[in-house]
């Protein structure tokens, strides 16, 4: 195998493989990255034992200039070869693959060999069939990722809550994350489902998903297997595990009555939720405090080893029952960001009692979930 590239236009490639590839893994040959070399052009493979990534760059592709000497593949040590690559002095460079599965690497006066392993022992990713396939664009995509992602577990004693669960019916794709303190629900209208599938993805692959899409025209082909996903773009397929079990059923968590109403303005509510867990991340108890009246609505922050933070509201309108209710200030910033700009309405029941945020106008279905901190 032999070819000349674009150095940058390479470690672009590269990168977005390299979210695939763990230096902690069993397997050896997947700390390495494939590298194969066809007529249409070059394909780089990264793999662990739960994403899989494949980028294509096409053989007319003119920013990575590349000339097809001759065909082949090759394994290499990928956080190694990345090093190398990235401190080469010329903007292009050569890749020859000699006897013995030796690699030279030039780039002007710089030469380096390097020690390759055999493509053949590379796993096989998985064969996709054209089933349950669903078609979405790349923003709509990223946008439901970074609404729900956040609110997945941290911790793997219950490992299906590490995921974020879709589930697709009647022309509609709902995606829902909770951590079992919190929860996060977006449904979007899907007018090309071939069909309902009931599936949880890991949030880690979500996260390393929505970082490798970048073309925000594109779309995104989603095929399901027994127990992967795929999702297709003209050059890259990202393959995940699916995590087996049963999602709970998180509907009936989603309150419908309440006792108590207030909109806010999101920016302004974040940035008060930001001052007030200044001081609250300083103590023992991260939490904030707040007191809604009949025409006052306060937030309170407090650390007895600091001090302690008060601030009036400015909101849109209030209604309902007052109420006094305690909660994680980092929930709030993470379900807020989540909104960006706009107004939403925080519905309460009682103190002790989940509260939901929802868009205050239009026709979004997106909804925030945060269970209250009980105070003595």
């Amino acid at each position: 195998m032999k070819f000349t590239i674009n150095r940058a236009r390479f470690i672009q490639e590269l990168q977005t493989v390299q979210r695939a590839i763990s230096t902690k893994t069993t397997i050896p040959i997947l700390t390495g990255v494939k590298i194969e070399l066809n007529n249409d052009g070059l394909n780089l493979t990264g793999s662990n034992a739960d994403i899989s990534i494949e980028t294509f760059l096409v053989a007319d592709d003119e920013k990575a200039e590349l000339q097809i000497i001759k065909t082949g593949t090759i394994v290499l040590q990928a956080r190694f070869f990345s090093e190398i690559i990235r401190r080469l002095p010329e903007k292009t460079f050569t890749l020859e693959v000699q006897e013995n599965l030796q690699v030279l690497i030039t780039s002007g006066a710089a030469q380096f060999t390097v020690n390759g392993l055999d493509a053949d022992n590379y796993p096989h990713l998985p064969i996709v069939e054209e089933q349950n396939q669903l078609k979405l664009p790349v923003h709509m995509l990223t946008k439901l990722i970074g609404e729900t992602v956040f609110s997945v577990s941290q911790h793997e004693s219950r490992p299906i809550l590490t995921g974020v669960h879709f589930t697709m019916s009647n022309g509609e794709l709902l995606a829902v994350a909770t951590d079992s303190h919190r929860l996060s629900q977006r449904v979007v209208p899907v007018e090309n489902a071939n069909k309902d599938f009931d599936i949880v993805i890991p949030g880690k692959s979500l996260v390393e998903l929505s970082r490798s899409l970048s073309d925000e025209e594109a779309e995104v082909e989603i095929s399901i297997m027994e127990n992967q996903v795929m999702f297709k773009t003209p050059t890259m397929y990202f393959y995940s595990r699916l995590l087996e079990g049963n999602y709970p059923d998180t509907n009936r968590l989603i309150p419908t009555s309440f006792n108590t109403e207030i909109t806010f303005s999101v920016p302004t509510l974040l940035s008060a939720i930001e001052r007030a867990s200044l001081l609250s991340h300083e103590g023992r108890n991260n939490i904030v405090r707040l007191a809604i009246g009949d025409n006052s609505v306060i937030l309170y922050g407090n650390s007895p080893e600091i001090g302690k933070v008060e601030e009036e509201l400015v909101y849109e309108k209030v209604n309902g029952d007052p109420l006094e209710i305690s909660f994680n200030p980092d929930y709030m910033k993470d379900a807020l960001r989540a909104f960006g700009d706009m107004s939403i309405k925080v519905q309460f029941i009682s103190a002790i009692r989940p509260f939901t945020l929802e868009p205050s106008e239009g026709e979004v279905s997106f909804i925030q979930l945060i269970t209250p901190v009980r105070t003595n």
